[in-house]
């Protein structure tokens, strides 16, 4: 009899079996909309089941190469990309992953369609929706600039479709001085008597090397230190024979996780660069940027969660142990439940961020709603990035030994996942941008309860009515403990990441519950109602009484 072999999880098309995001799409979308987004939701459903995950699979042990010299002793500093991300790459312009959200085909649903897309392509990917991210961060960034000469430059090629006019863009903002610290930055700027502007300096991380431009922070000579001094560059990575422009890369980054993005520490020896919003408040400039860029973190989270139940499900239905399958465990169950219940909060929330995305870029949005969007982008960003290390986490442990074993490819979902709440702005960092954002504008935390009230006003479902008091009186809860920390700023920062936690937290509950009715009135199935009841069954007010001095004697 020959010996037991475990069959492996499978996928079938991501969209078509993503539940979840149909009910979404068909709530959301005008019909036409729909009908007209259906095929390339489809045929990105199954690219990412079946070529790119494949692909994925095979591509697992590669990784990008540098080679700094040929072999006649010539700096050439070439990177070499492995197959699954030049696959990808083809894909992504052809499916229109940026183009999408500039072509404007569907006005203030262009946004949402996009990231459909990208949240369907993300996982199967390697994380190939980096330089995504930035690319589309660059666009955002350089239309709102005004520099005419500039939009005419990148836009045709930052939003094309053809993907031998394609282009991505890095960014490159983070030294070895500080990450999200970028006033320390210590590149400098200096202009020939032509006219030009040349960057000199190191940039200690930066992702998509590759990539034909970037946007970057260096000092004018003579600016002041700190954020205001430094000024946003543009930046054509190679000449037009295609050689690096007075660029070198000394190395590529050994990382946890998102191994197949080539980031690297690049030295900047007189790059050629153009300013894009004048010669200071560089930081400023970046604002665009980081919005996009955040919001693709959020997709990406959503996205990472999605495949992992989407696996841990097909297995819990194949694997059999003590006596029945997975699926019939009550304890799995539960386990898998609880995932699901987290997932579906996560994206809801993402996708509502979107939504505000998509109203604030055709000018529909009203002031509470733009209000809205400048709060839950950080908050959305640091919540559902959070959720997403703790779930994959999860996900393996739920196929057991199996789940630690690299070429099952799963153990890479809990290294990619890690990346999210780094990237583009730490938990920390966020959840005290986010206090800075009501700080700056007081009214926004009123403007978050009128709409969180207007979602609820609508809940009338009996079996919801403990979720809809958890949820209300835990934005109680913040809003008091907003109230305080305007009177202990110290305080204020110790508890700035618990606070914005409680509140990603409170919202997921509150959207889950008012899609959940809707799905109810559009006599849809029960499963949005049960999602709402777990996911209020896990810890969503996190604002404990803490004592600093408990802190302090713990680290001294």
């Amino acid at each position: 009899m020959p010996p037991f072999n475990q069959p492996a999880p499978q996928l079938t098309n991501q969209y078509t079996s993503d539940r979840l995001l149909q009910l979404y799409l068909r709530r959301r979308l005008p019909a036409e909309v729909l009908a007209q987004m259906s095929p390339a939701l489809h045929e990105m459903g199954d690219l990412a089941a079946n070529e790119l995950y494949q692909l994925q699979l095979a591509d697992r042990l590669n990784e990008p190469e540098l080679t700094q010299w040929n072999a006649w002793g010539e700096r050439i500093d070439q990177i070499l990309l492995t197959p699954l991300w030049q696959r990808a790459q083809q894909i992504a312009a052809q499916s229109g992953l940026i183009a999408t959200g500039y072509e404007q085909t569907f006005a203030e649903y262009s946004r949402t369609c996009q990231f459909a897309l990208a949240y369907l392509f993300h996982p199967s990917s390697d994380v190939y929706t980096c330089p995504l991210a930035m690319t589309d961060g660059a666009a955002r960034t350089v239309l709102q600039s005004g520099n005419q000469a500039l939009i005419e430059r990148a836009m045709p090629h930052l939003t094309s479709r053809d993907p031998k006019q394609f282009w991505t863009s890095g960014q490159w903002m983070t030294e070895s001085t500080g990450g999200s610290d970028v006033g320390l930055s210590e590149t400098i700027a200096r202009q020939d008597t032509d006219g030009t502007w040349r960057l000199y300096g190191r940039k200690w991380f930066s992702s998509a090397t590759t990539s034909q431009m970037a946007l970057t922070l260096a000092r004018p000579e003579g600016n002041p230190a700190g954020g205001r001094g430094l000024a946003l560059f543009y930046v054509e990575t190679r000449d037009q024979q295609g050689r690096l422009n007075q660029i070198e890369v000394n190395r590529l980054k050994d990382k946890l996780g998102t191994r197949k993005v080539p980031t690297a520490e690049l030295n900047l020896l007189g790059t050629p660069a153009i300013p894009v919003a004048g010669l200071q408040d560089g930081v400023r400039a970046i604002v665009p940027m980081l919005q996009i860029t955040r919001t693709w973190n959020s997709v990406s989270a959503v996205g990472f969660m999605r495949r992992g139940m989407a696996l841990a499900q097909d297995y819990a239905q194949k694997r059999f142990a003590f006596g029945s399958l997975l699926n019939q465990k009550p304890l799995h169950i539960d386990t898998l439940a609880g995932l699901q219940a987290e997932y579906t909060g996560a994206f809801l929330l993402t996708f509502y961020l979107i939504e505000l995305l998509g109203l604030d870029e055709v000018d529909k949005s009203t002031p509470q709603q733009r209000q809205l969007l400048r709060l839950l982008t950080s908050i959305t960003k640091l919540t559902t990035a959070r959720q997403a290390v703790q779930h994959t986490s999860e996900i393996v442990e739920s196929f057991g030994g199996a789940g630690y074993v690299e070429d099952t490819g799963l153990p890479s979902l809990v290294r990619d996942a890690q990346v999210l709440s780094i990237w583009e702005g730490t938990t920390n960092v966020l959840a005290l941008d986010s206090l800075r954002a009501i700080s700056e504008d007081p009214s926004i935390w009123p403007s978050l309860r009128q709409q969180v009230n207007l979602w609820l006003s609508n809940v009338h479902e009996p079996s919801l009515s403990q979720a809809l008091e958890l949820a209300q009186t835990t934005l109680d809860c913040c809003e008091r403990w907003l109230a305080e920390s305007n009177r202990d700023r110290a305080a204020a920062e110790m508890g700035a990441r618990r606070w914005a936690l409680t509140v990603g937290r409170a919202l997921e509950l509150a959207l889950l519950l008012e899609h959940a009715q809707a799905a109810l009135s559009d006599h849809a199935d029960r499963w949005l109602v049960a999602a709402a009841r777990r996911f209020s069954c896990s810890q969503i007010n996190l604002l404990v009484a803490i004592d600093p001095n408990d802190n302090q004697m713990l680290l001294s």
